[in-house]
């Protein structure tokens, strides 16, 4: 079948109805492995039609022949057709319990009033007054302020205590205000070239530059708050936006705004370590916003990280949506 190109409405999203062999590299990928991560997400979906999926689902079928059996792919575009992919992880921190030595800056929980103002303190208020102190609002204290502001940037991570055991923390929400690009801000100052700016660069920028690196950090109003989830078993990823464990190299984060959670994609990512390979979007992110774009989950810690920081690619993607909703899409004829 030809794509088929529809538009909900004439400023509204283009979607294009392709079958599974327009996919490149779909029959060579780990099928299994998806549906595994479908799995872990797809028993709190509930609309009628993804439930009966999900039943299907865990009925052991073939794997490859149970997703071209159910659903078809469906290329969603609105504005730019080209998707952007860039990647990111779970961090691991030095921590403490309490404060002492090296361990001195905390990672907060959420205080009640910053839940119900909707937009509270900035960054910048938060961090220099004493709104925090003294109220039992620390989770832990970390050696390192650089890899906290990373931390409240992937919204979730692990802590390493000196005793060896360790704290897991996810996102537990956040001061309302928007979250502004440290990069962006350092290529706007002429700090960088926009080809150098990664995670890693910034990082040691900002300790390098003391007192300015403080301030550039301080551009970011946005403030994330975190709670305790070690009840998470160590062998499992981190909690994404659906609550469930999310997985290394399978997991997206999109903009449900047009790729309903829960489902799979096919993405068709180009560049270094080029991908063709079924994800399921289990994540959303507050810079991941548009139809073609997506964040990979590289995993956990450093090694993760690096991949993570640095990708920032072209390409496609398709969301798999079951085949009555997919044509569901489509025009009426009568009309």
């Amino acid at each position: 079948m030809a794509p088929d190109p529809t538009r909900a409405s004439d400023d509204g999203p283009v979607y294009e109805i392709l079958d599974f062999d327009a996919l490149e590299g779909w029959a060579d990928d780990d099928h299994g492995a998806a549906l595994t991560a479908f799995l872990e997400t797809c028993r709190d979906l509930k609309d009628p039609d993804w439930r009966a999926l999900c039943r299907a689902a865990r009925d052991d079928p073939e794997p490859r022949a149970f997703f071209e059996l159910f659903f078809r792919p469906v290329r969603i575009t609105h504005g730019a057709p080209g998707a952007l992919f860039t990647g990111y992880f779970e961090p691991e921190l030095d921590g403490a319990r309490h404060p002492g030595g090296k361990y001195r800056w905390p990672v907060y929980k959420m205080p009640p009033e910053a839940r119900e103002a909707g937009q509270w303190l900035s960054r910048s208020e938060i961090l220099t007054s004493d709104v925090m102190q003294g109220r039992g609002l620390e989770i832990a204290w970390v050696d390192d302020p650089v890899e906290l502001f990373f931390l409240q940037i992937q919204g979730s991570g692990r802590i390493r205590l000196p005793d060896s055991d360790v704290i897991r923390v996810g996102y537990g929400g956040s001061n309302g205000h928007e979250y502004r690009s440290i990069g962006v801000e350092m290529i706007r100052r002429e700090i960088l070239p926009s080809h150098r700016v990664s995670a890693e660069v910034i990082k040691n920028w900002v300790r390098r530059n003391g007192a300015a690196g403080e301030e550039l950090l301080l551009h970011n109003p946005s403030y994330v708050f975190f709670r305790e989830v070690s009840e998470v078993p160590a062998d499992k990823g981190p909690l994404g936006a659906m609550n469930r464990s999310i997985t290394a190299m399978r997991t997206i984060a999109v903009d449900p705004a047009y790729t309903p959670l829960g489902a799979p994609v096919w993405i068709e990512k180009d560049g270094r370590d080029a991908m063709r390979r079924l994800m399921i979007a289990q994540d959303t992110g507050s810079a991941i916003k548009g139809a073609q774009r997506a964040d990979i989950f590289a995993g956990t810690g450093a090694d993760a990280g690096k991949w993570a920081g640095t990708l920032k690619d072209p390409g496609q993607m398709f969301v798999l949506l079951p085949i009555q909703r997919a044509y569901a899409l489509l025009p009426d004829p009568t009309l």
